[in-house]
């Protein structure tokens, strides 16, 4: 049976392609050397239980270890209950057994213990009765809440200084975060704040993205099981939008070889990398709606409302940034500040943010006015359907945006979207302290490059800087002409169906642009 792309549960090399789990964990050997207490944190949909689920049995074929990698979920349910919780647990911790481990290396029959040790005496007995040292996996241990999960660390805490004779030799908390942000309250309201009780772990290891080359490597066993390739520019353009994200490295792919070209004599390029990347934007399967959801938190809007609008972050509590930093939105750069994490998740943030913008627009009451007979942009009548549509929608609009300081760039890319819907793509980009937003309209053979500037209260008027950074913008795609947008976001300024107008401009390297100021 031929394998595939997988995007729904943990890989197994019998089924999926993929790539080896360890070589992303080269510190977790030694770590097990030394009976050592650890944390593993990582976004969602990075591969962490198929690089534990593989870990666990290779330390198990190994002949040293008796390792069980097990999921803490089903616990979640229990609450404060922390003496259901741990029955939970122990109940899943023997099903695991009994699915992965060979029958000398199961645990006995837990014994019986008070509720607050339950967990702590059956890890105990089943150390004892072990012919080799235990390592156990706690996957998802932030699914546990409030006394669950203080009973649970505590008793890890508690039995350690017995280890590995009278209790597990090594114990790998995994989960979305690091052990002194998990929830204690539930609601999602508080945190540990601290390691403790959990003071005992050595390291906090992640996962990192796969590279450049193991993104090839990747596609390249579809290409050995199939003879399908992927051409260089493919594997490019595939990077380009992931950052080697895992989860959307395999989608991209799956869209590719299932969807899009299920001939296997055709190669894939990079227009099939940019068509399969528009489904998954239009689908939001389940990983992105995930994404999706977090976006109206107040944590994640303090980070990402500025950096949308290239403005400084400003005085953003530590905390916060660790937090939209674990649920793999951002990262920090290699020059040191704080980007999107990668163009595709970028291209999410902002359609989500838009949707209902896009939802209000008014409907069409004719074929697109901005298309000529030959089916390309006529540039001077999107310039007149655009201002006619702000003047006379822009106002209302505006309120629909759930960020206010890019209220009217989520409205502008509403009316874009309209336009590329018929046939095109819509890119943005934006970095952090530029106070700017750049936008790319391809329709066919036409491109169109914007520039978005907001004038505030107290600042100088933008054109200059926005005529320079247009140029550049322009350069880069080698383009002659382009627009420079200017919202007019100042106090006590007219309506905008009566501030609304377009000009021409010249930009420092001479070319012929227009300024648009809403």
């Amino acid at each position: 049976m031929p394998r595939w792309f997988n995007t729904a549960g943990p890989c197994n090399p019998t089924d999926h392609y993929m790539l080896p789990a360890l070589r992303r964990l080269p510190q977790a050997e030694q770590l097990f050397d030394q009976k050592s207490y650890f944390v593993l944190h990582a976004p969602r949909q990075v591969g962490k239980t198929t690089a534990l689920r593989s870990l666990a049995g290779q330390l198990t074929a190994s002949g040293r270890y008796a390792a069980l990698h097990f999921s803490c979920e089903e616990g979640e349910v229990a609450g404060d209950d922390f003496a259901e919780a741990q029955r939970t647990l122990l109940s899943r911790i023997r099903r695991s057994a009994e699915l992965y481990l060979p029958s000398e290396l199961r645990p006995p029959p837990f014994p019986d213990a008070p509720d607050l040790q339950l967990l702590g005496t059956a890890l105990g007995a089943w150390a004892r009765e072990c012919p080799r040292p235990l390592v156990l996996f706690f996957d998802e241990i932030d699914a546990l809440r409030g006394q669950s999960l203080l009973s649970v660390l505590r008793q890890l805490r508690g039995g350690f200084h017995d280890r590995p004779e009278g209790f597990p030799s090594s114990v790998v908390l995994c989960g979305l975060r690091d052990v002194r942000d998990y929830k204690i309250a539930s609601g999602g309201q508080g945190h540990l704040g601290t390691s403790s009780p959990f003071n005992i772990k050595v390291e906090s290891l992640t996962l990192r993205n796969f590279i450049h080359d193991e993104v090839a490597e990747l596609y390249q066993q579809h290409t050995d099981d199939t003879g399908q390739r992927f051409l260089p520019e493919a594997v490019d353009r595939a990077f380009y939008w992931t950052q080697g994200q895992p989860w959307l490295v395999n989608a991209l792919a799956r869209q590719m070889v299932q969807q899009l070209v299920p001939d296997r004599t055709q190669a894939l390029t990079a227009a099939h990398v940019d068509a399969a990347k528009e489904i998954l934007l239009k689908r939001q399967d389940t990983h992105l709606d995930s994404l999706a959801e977090r976006l109206r938190e107040t944590r994640v809007r303090r980070i990402l409302e500025p950096m949308l609008a290239g403005l400084a972050l400003g005085d953003i509590p530590q905390d916060d940034l660790r937090f939209v930093q674990d649920l793999g939105l951002v990262r920090v750069g290699t020059t040191g500040g704080v980007e999107m994490a990668n163009p595709l998740y970028r291209e999410v943030i902002l359609r989500v943010l838009g949707n209902t913008a896009f939802a209000s627009l008014p409907p069409m009451q004719s074929a697109p006015p901005w298309l000529r007979a030959d089916g390309r942009l006529d540039m001077e009548r999107l310039m007149e359907a655009f201002l006619a549509f702000w003047r006379q929608h822009g106002q209302p609009l505006l309120g629909t945006a759930p960020y206010h300081e890019i209220a009217p760039h989520l409205v502008l890319m509403a009316f874009l979207h309209r336009v590329a819907n018929g046939g095109g793509t819509l890119e943005r980009e934006y970095a952090i302290g530029t106070g700017r937003m750049d936008l790319c309209l391809r329709y066919g053979s036409d491109t169109l490059a914007m520039e978005l500037k907001v004038w505030r209260d107290e600042e100088k008027d933008p054109l200059d800087e926005g005529l320079a950074q247009l140029d550049r913008y322009l350069a880069g795609l080698g383009l002659d002409t382009g627009w420079l947008v200017i919202f007019d976001r100042r106090s006590g300024q007219p309506p905008i169906a009566e501030r609304t107008v377009a000009t021409r401009a010249q930009t420092p390297a001479g070319r012929t642009v227009s300024v648009v100021r809403a």
